[in-house]
């Protein structure tokens, strides 16, 4: 009788430290000088702002994968190392381009589609450039002048959002290519310039390369305050001269960084939460006001990139219940590329993926929150909240939908097979102030964080991550949700209704 009361008060015992150390196992692997080495190394000068393709890029893919070996977590599956060749195609732009409207010349252009042209002549004003707007018009063989966006919205994002309808509208009528007025602000203005001016890149494969051939001009020129089309909305031919040689199209090879460690329990480990985050970002842009033209993107994204770092050295001393696959990827700067590449190439069936759990950061303006993504669209949420309420932070879902950003981060290609996706970021208000000073600028400098914050941000992503690993209740969407019917597809569950 002793010896079973003492077994059974070791048991209570054992039970209770284990209930009591969840909280104590992320504390004891997670250090902010640990955090801060991460971060400078990521964010140094010497890597360039770690555009994709480059050879600094490449330094932070290999950085990465040895913070893996190290912490003991298993290579890619599939390779036998830590990297996914991800197979891109740049397009360079034109070396000699020019515009003029009015006879007066555009300084401020961006060239989305290039085509060698010579366009020396009448171009037509078509509105926005929407189906309703090329009734009656004769527009085949010529240069049309259209407004960015619709009637409702002119902003830059309408405007990118819209870009391929507008395209496909002017090919079936015979349009020779788009001059499109942009009203935007300088800063915007100089984001774009720095993406569309500069080299291009999109993933290699299923690539239609006489589509990318094509005889067809797309540019964007910058309208401040409308300045150029309230000259221009009453006339139906402008004179224009557009001149544009052609676009040079070279193969580059980048890389997803990929590791995984076994989950501990027999059947739950055949399921697997992604920890994920891009390691990649703009390179070198526009000078700041210092002179200063590297973008080194400590926010964006080598703090998400330690996110998924911390994720990693802790599952590796401390497994949890279900397995994990900690993936980095490239060319999310460049349009989710390296998500996009993964979810058509995964080294893993998606049908065993339970949860992507999301890293990605623009900046924050409220150190007492985490802001996530897409919080209360998944049946997880609650083990976010409370993992955040742990480390003294309150767990807080997107508080500016206007921006889109659920579908701007490598989440979406993961949420549009069926996987439950929402995005861990930075504590944010509202997109705007000292997020937007930071936001894709040279001064996203490593010392200008706040590392005490950061610790408490990284150990609730670390905490919420062995909450849902361990949960008995496997995530999902919730009901309702948009993406809920491809989750049912892909894991096939019943939907049988009564």
């Amino acid at each position: 009788m002793r010896h079973l009361l003492l077994c059974l008060c070791l048991i209570i015992s054992s039970n209770t430290i284990n209930a009591q150390t969840e909280k104590e196992i992320v504390e004891s692997t997670i250090t902010k000088s640990q955090i801060e080495g991460h971060i400078y190394f990521l964010a140094d000068d010497l890597l360039k702002g770690r555009a994709t393709g480059s050879a600094e890029n490449k330094i932070a893919a290999s950085y990465i994968a040895n913070s893996f070996r190290g912490y003991g977590v298993l290579p890619n599956p599939k390779t036998g190392n830590y990297f996914q060749e991800v197979k891109l195609q740049q397009t360079s732009p034109p070396n000699q381009s020019s515009i003029s409207i009015n006879e007066t010349e555009i300084k401020n252009f961006a060239i989305l589609k290039a085509n060698e042209i010579n366009f020396d002549g009448d171009a037509v004003y078509l509105g926005y450039g929407l189906e309703e707007d090329y009734k009656g018009k004769d527009v085949s063989n010529k240069i049309i002048i259209i407004k960015g966006g619709n009637s409702e919205n002119q902003d830059a994002r309408t405007a990118f959002g819209s870009r391929k309808e507008k395209t496909e509208l002017a090919k079936k009528n015979g349009v020779l290519g788009i001059i499109e007025l942009i009203n935007t602000n300088e800063q915007t203005w100089g984001y774009i310039d720095h993406n569309f001016n500069g080299d291009r890149l999109s993933v290699a494969e299923g690539t239609d390369s006489d589509k990318e051939k094509s005889n067809f001009a797309h540019t964007w020129v910058l309208d401040e305050n409308d300045s150029l089309s309230n000259k221009i909305t009453s006339e139906s031919t402008v004179p224009i001269a557009l001149k544009m040689s052609s676009e040079t199209i070279n193969s580059v090879i980048s890389q997803n960084v990929i590791g995984v460690v076994e989950g501990t329990d027999p059947k739950l480990k055949n399921e697997y939460i992604i920890y994920s985050a891009h390691y990649d970002h703009v390179g070198i842009g526009t000078a700041d006001k210092k002179g200063d033209t590297i973008y080194n993107g400590a926010r964006d994204n080598a703090v998400g990139t330690t996110t998924v770092l911390s994720m990693a050295k802790n599952l590796a001393k401390y497994p949890t219940k279900r397995s994990a696959l900690f993936i980095l990827f490239t060319g999310e700067e460049k349009g989710l590329l390296g998500s996009e590449f993964y979810v058509e190439n995964p080294v893993l069936p998606l049908e065993q993926m339970v949860y992507c759990f999301n890293s990605d950061n623009g900046g924050y303006n409220d150190t007492s929150l985490v802001t996530i993504i897409g919080l209360d669209r998944t049946t997880a949420s609650q083990n976010i909240k409370d993992a955040a309420v742990t480390f003294g932070l309150t767990a807080i879902d997107d508080p500016a939908p206007e921006q889109g950003l659920f579908d701007r981060s490598d989440n979406v290609h993961f949420a549009k097979k069926g996987i439950p996706a929402p995005t861990f970021s930075m504590g944010f208000t509202s997109f705007d102030g000292e997020v937007t000073k930071y936001y894709h600028q040279p001064g996203d400098e490593a010392n200008t964080l706040d590392y005490d914050y950061l610790l408490k941000f990284f150990q609730s992503y670390v905490l919420s991550g062995r909450n849902i690993a361990n949960d008995t209740m496997t995530p999902f969407w919730v009901t309702g949700d948009k993406y809920e019917e491809k989750g049912n597809d892909l894991y096939k569950i019943n939907t049988v209704k009564n």
